[in-house]
C-alpha cells in the first residue's frame, strides 16, 4: 500500500513538473516579438533590459552606426545575427508583432510609413512627430492598414498618475478640474551625460522639433489631454528661453506653455534648467487638489487638511505587457496617454506652442 502511494506521488510530482514546465514554455512562446528601429535613443536601454529580462524577444535590430552597433552587441551580449542595415531588409527575414522606433522624432514616419502597409503595429518613443503634418499622415496610415501606433512616455507608467485620474475622473474626488500644472525636466541632457548619438538629434531644431519645448514639453500636453478626456485646447500661448546658447546653440532649453479649455487652465513648465529631475503634476479641483510628486508619491489637500495617498500599483508598469494586451484585443488604447487620438493633440499643441513663442503672440486651435 506505501509502495502504491509513493508511486502516486512520484507520478503526481512528475506530472506537476510536466505541466510547470510546458506551462513556462507556452509562456515564452507568447512573448511578444518585437523589432527595434534604431540605437541613437538613450531610452533604447529600457527594451535592451526587458529582453534580459527574458520579458520579450528582439527579433533584429536597425542601426547603420556600426560603432553604435558594436558598443550594444558588446554591453548587452547580443549576437551578430540580430543586426540589420535597413528595417526593410529586417522585416524581410523576421516577422516581428511589433517594431518600437528609438531613431529621432523627424524620423517616425518613415518607420510607420514601412511597418503599416506590412500590417506591423509601431510603439514610437515619445512625442508622436516633429510636425502635425507627419503626425496627420502616420494617423493616416494607422487607418488605412489597421494598424497601432502608439507613443511611449515614461509617465504613463507611473502609479500616481494612473491613480490621480482614477481618482480626478472617474472618483470625482475634488470636482471639476479647473487648473493642470506639470514640471517636466532635469539639468539638461549635456549635463546628465546623454550619449553624443543622442545629444546629436535631441539638439536638432529639425530631427527633434525643438529642444526643450518638444522633449518635455510633451509630457504635460499628453497627461493634460488625458485628464481633460481628449479634449484639444483652445489656445495655447508660450514662452520660449534660450538660457544657456553656449550648451544649446541651435535649440530652446526652457518653455512655460498655457493651454486654455472652456473652464480649466493647463500650465507645462519645460526645461532643461531644474537643478535635478523632475516630472510631477499637479491637479486642482473645485474642493481640492492632488499633487503626484513622482510616480509613487502622491498627497491630497482640502483647504486645511493635508494628506498622503496610498499610492497602489497601476495595472501596467511598462510599455511591452500593454503593448501585448493590445495587439491581443485585451485592451483598446483609444484616448489613453499611449493613444494615436491623444498623440495627434499633443504635437498640434507643440506646434501651436513654437509658433505662439516664435510670432509672440496666443494661437487658437
Amino acid at each position: 500500500m506505501i509502495y502504491k502511494q509513493n508511486l502516486k506521488t512520484l507520478r503526481n510530482t512528475i506530472l506537476t513538473g510536466f505541466f510547470l514546465i510546458s506551462g513556462f514554455t507556452l509562456s515564452a512562446q507568447h512573448l511578444l516579438k518585437v523589432g527595434v528601429a534604431g540605437l541613437t535613443h538613450d531610452h533604447v536601454h529600457n527594451i535592451m533590459n526587458q529582453f534580459a529580462r527574458k520579458e520579450v524577444i528582439i527579433v533584429g535590430i536597425v542601426e547603420e552606426n556600426e560603432q553604435l552597433v558594436n558598443r550594444y552587441k558588446k554591453n548587452y551580449k547580443l549576437p551578430d545575427s540580430l543586426f540589420f542595415k535597413t528595417l526593410s531588409s529586417l522585416l524581410k527575414k523576421t516577422k516581428p508583432d511589433a517594431v518600437l522606433a528609438y531613431n529621432a522624432i523627424s524620423e517616425h514616419l518613415s518607420v510607420v510609413e514601412i511597418c503599416a502597409p506590412k500590417g506591423i503595429a509601431v510603439m514610437v518613443e515619445k512625442p508622436l512627430a516633429t510636425t502635425y503634418k507627419d503626425a496627420e499622415r502616420i494617423a493616416f496610415l494607422a487607418k488605412q492598414h489597421h494598424v497601432q501606433v502608439l507613443t511611449n512616455y515614461e509617465t504613463t507608467w507611473y502609479n500616481t498618475n494612473q491613480q490621480l485620474n482614477e481618482l480626478v475622473n472617474d472618483r470625482n474626488e475634488i470636482g471639476p478640474i479647473r487648473k493642470m500644472v506639470v514640471h517636466s525636466g532635469h539639468e539638461g541632457p549635456k549635463e546628465i551625460g546623454c550619449s553624443p548619438d543622442f545629444l546629436k538629434w535631441l539638439t536638432d531644431p529639425v530631427k527633434n522639433g525643438g529642444g526643450a519645448v518638444r522633449d518635455f514639453g510633451c509630457y504635460g500636453a499628453n497627461l493634460m489631454t488625458w485628464l481633460m478626456k481628449g479634449k484639444t485646447p483652445k489656445a495655447v500661448t508660450a514662452t520660449i528661453k534660450h538660457i544657456k546658447p553656449s550648451v544649446y546653440p541651435n535649440v530652446d532649453d526652457d518653455a512655460t506653455i498655457v493651454l486654455e479649455y472652456e473652464n480649466a487652465t493647463g500650465i507645462i513648465e519645460a526645461s532643461w534648467n531644474w537643478p535635478f529631475g523632475i516630472k510631477d503634476m499637479e491637479v486642482f479641483g473645485v474642493r481640492g487638489y492632488y499633487h503626484a510628486l513622482n510616480g509613487n508619491t502622491m498627497q491630497k489637500r482640502e483647504k486645511s487638511t493635508y494628506e498622503n495617498i496610498t499610492v497602489k500599483p497601476a495595472v501596467y508598469q511598462d510599455n511591452i505587457p500593454y503593448l501585448a494586451d493590445v495587439l491581443n484585443g485585451k485592451v483598446n488604447p483609444s484616448n489613453d496617454l499611449s493613444s494615436l487620438e491623444n498623440n495627434l493633440i499633443v504635437v498640434k499643441i507643440l506646434e501651436a506652442a513654437s509658433k505662439s513663442a516664435k510670432e509672440g503672440k496666443r494661437i487658437e486651435l
